[in-house]
């Protein structure tokens, strides 16, 4: 395979890493995770202890009748199940909580970077103030640079089911807290909620500062991804995997290193493949895109980012240490980072996959 990119060092001999050695790299590699839905995140044993805590009667018996139940057919029956479980989250320790179990599961697979996205309309909805759900976060994120040394951002989402309104109203509730993040999203139900039905809250945050991401090319079609690229200026594109049906667009994409930020496991899990060795990452890395791997919603999905890397590497053999340091390199090029810290953490990586050939 060619996954010609960008930045691969010369000094650095791919073929002398064999696949049986692969596992042990991916989980130690720095890497950087930028698809990550923090209240997807949230376990079923923390959700019986927030409910328990806040007094919230769940539907299910225990952890295990809830963990029994995550078996989707697609994107909607996850999030049914996702929002009802987002409903014990009613407090600032709540949401500390919950991202800091996450940070702490992200230290143990060698993440150095995490983007959050958070959803504040999941809340707002039941009557939690904005500033509850973003002062827990950003203390959590906090928490996680003094204490795990893990660089950490926050991207505030509008949930694509609710209408344009809605989200110019959640942007304008969340700016006395803009400090505290670096961006906005767009996620949830993708099929017939365009992205350019967001354009002017878009536009806005654009004015603002703000970084541009969307969920686009998952469920819905190219015309998604397009979309979001033309009407609401994004700088990544979440999932895109759909891409490949438009040749034009993948030169496209390819040509402007724009970032698509793959969730295989999620991928599976939602029926967008139906088996992860089916999945198109290597296809996407041979047509020079800049995709990366992330987990997405790893407590409904079945893994975070070391597991998702280490199951689609046993599942592709067609991927190799090559494209294992490119796409954790890709996760590094897209980050919202200064340029120095994005070249600390390409040293870093180039010395990971140098002392593996060594050791070999």
């Amino acid at each position: 395979m060619s996954s010609a990119g960008a930045g691969m060092p010369s000094m650095i001999d791919f073929d002398r890493i064999s696949r049986d050695r692969l596992p042990a790299l991916l989980r130690s590699a720095p890497k950087a995770e930028l698809h990550i839905h923090i209240e997807g995140s949230l376990e079923p044993e923390l959700i019986f202890q927030l409910a328990q805590r806040n007094g919230v009667a769940l539907a299910y018996p225990s952890v295990e009748a809830l963990r029994a139940a995550y078996a989707f057919t697609d994107l909607q029956s996850f999030l049914d199940i996702y929002y009802a479980g987002a409903s014990v989250l009613l407090k600032e320790a709540d949401f500390f909580d919950m991202a800091w179990a996450y940070f702490q599961r992200a230290a143990a697979d060698n993440v150095v970077h995490a983007e959050l996205f958070f959803d504040p309309q999941t809340h707002t909805a039941r009557g939690v103030d904005i500033g509850t759900v973003i002062r827990g976060l950003h203390h959590a994120c906090q928490r996680a640079h003094a204490e795990l040394g893990i660089s950490a951002a926050l991207i505030l989402c509008f949930l694509r089911h609710l209408s344009e309104d809605e989200a110019l109203a959640t942007l304008d509730a969340a700016l006395p807290y803009r400090h505290h993040f670096i961006g906005v999203g767009l996620d949830s139900s993708e099929r017939g909620h365009p992205p350019e039905k967001f354009a002017r809250v878009f536009a806005k945050a654009r004015a603002l500062g703000l970084h541009l991401v969307a969920h686009a090319g998952e469920e819905g079609p190219p015309a998604y991804i397009e979309s979001a690229l033309d009407v609401l200026q994004v700088e990544r594109i979440d999932h895109g995997v759909r891409c490949l049906e438009d040749p034009a667009l993948v030169r496209r994409l390819a040509a402007a290193r724009m970032p698509l930020t793959v969730c295989p496991l999620s991928n599976v899990k939602l029926c967008v493949f139906q088996d992860l060795s089916q999945h198109n990452l290597p296809a996407l890395l041979d047509a020079g895109l800049c995709a990366m791997v992330n987990s997405d919603d790893p407590a409904y999905f079945g893994g975070y980012l070391n597991q998702n890397l280490v199951e689609t590497f046993a599942a592709l053999p067609q991927l190799g240490a090559r494209q294992a340091y490119q796409l954790l390199r890709n996760g590094f090029e897209a980050s919202f980072v200064a340029a120095d810290k994005r070249e600390a953490w390409y040293r870093m990586l180039d010395a990971a996959f140098a002392g593996a050939v060594t050791a070999g």
